[in-house]
């Protein structure tokens, strides 16, 4: 069942004043479905125009042009409707009243979204426990750290049973233990209730720990739309063995591997991202002396910027 339609879908916004106008496009005929129960990253560089797709998708910002559907509704004609179906998290900014604690801001949730209050109590009091926020409910959103009011929006956003959850950089700004908090929060909220995600984020290892398809956009085109294994081979990436020699050695020579550096008694193959290390290793290890071994896996980074560089 798809959740979410994109059919050549754009936004220009008009700058300057007066003679000096001009037309900038933001996004540019971008199509995509997503189903229900995906988690789909959806990254490019500052500008890309990822905030605007989302912000079109949520129904914040009319479309210039295409078509769009979002649990079968018109984001921007049916805004209202919409907002029950789905939750959003934009990581620069809160939904949370400021000088509320947190309890009483989930309260005004409960009545804005009209969830019955037994339904309101079972969520937050799951939701309470999977991001360790009990000792923090009576206290207000100001006194909270950047990772404690993140954990707060990302409840509030959840409150009401949305089918969809957008998320625009939420762990911006986190520290590692926030950051896979969040992330392991994530993986049981898509596992145990199908709830669909959309994420955007500059943190790479948030769509490698949370997204099994990717969506690369680039100046306002969608430029990738696939699997992360697909996007991986897309940008040429490679595995890497690092082989710790007994001594000092020409470089190596097996079948499937190249060796692409030679420091010492220590070596780097390179083999493609699709095949398996093992017979690798073994023919490594038969014909040479080996103290040690290791595998290194692409950096998605390097992917991403190779489709740039195109």
């Amino acid at each position: 069942m798809r959740l979410i339609e994109v059919q050549e879908l754009r936004r220009t916004f008009t700058v300057g004043r007066f003679r000096a106008k001009r037309e900038v496009v933001a996004v540019r005929d971008v199509s995509f479905a997503i189903e229900a129960g995906e988690m789909v990253g959806y990254i490019g560089p500052n500008g890309a125009g990822k905030s605007t797709t989302i912000k079109m998708l949520t129904g914040i910002l009319v479309p210039s042009g295409g078509r769009l559907e979002v649990a079968g509704l018109d984001p921007s004609r049916q805004r209202t409707d919409l907002a029950r179906r789905i939750g959003v998290v934009f990581g620069q900014r809160t939904t949370l009243w400021w000088d509320l604690p947190l309890r009483d801001s989930f309260a005004v949730l409960q009545r804005i979204y009209r969830t019955s209050p037994r339904r309101h109590e079972q969520n937050l009091a799951e939701y309470v426990e999977l991001l360790d926020l009990g000792d923090l409910l009576d206290t207000p959103v100001r006194q909270l750290s950047l990772g404690q009011r993140m954990r707060g929006d990302i409840v509030a956003a959840l409150l009401h049973d949305p089918e969809i959850l957008f998320l625009d950089e939420p762990t911006i700004g986190l520290d590692v233990i926030s950051k896979g908090r969040l992330r392991e929060f994530l993986r049981t909220l898509n596992a145990t209730r199908g709830t669909t995600l959309m994420l955007t984020t500059h943190d790479l290892q948030d769509i490698e720990a949370l997204c099994d398809r990717v969506i690369v956009i680039d100046h306002g085109t969608a430029v990738f739309d696939g699997a992360l294994a697909d996007l991986h081979r897309e940008g040429g990436s490679t595995r890497t063995l690092v082989v710790d020699l007994v001594d000092e050695a020409p470089p190596i020579s097996v079948p499937g591997a190249t060796t692409r550096k030679v420091d010492g008694p220590r070596q780097w193959l390179s083999f493609p991202t699709d095949a398996s290390a093992a017979p690798i290793v073994a023919a490594v290890a038969a014909a040479y002396d080996v103290a040690d071994l290791s595998i290194q896996e692409p950096d998605i980074e390097d992917v991403i910027r190779e489709l740039y560089s195109r």
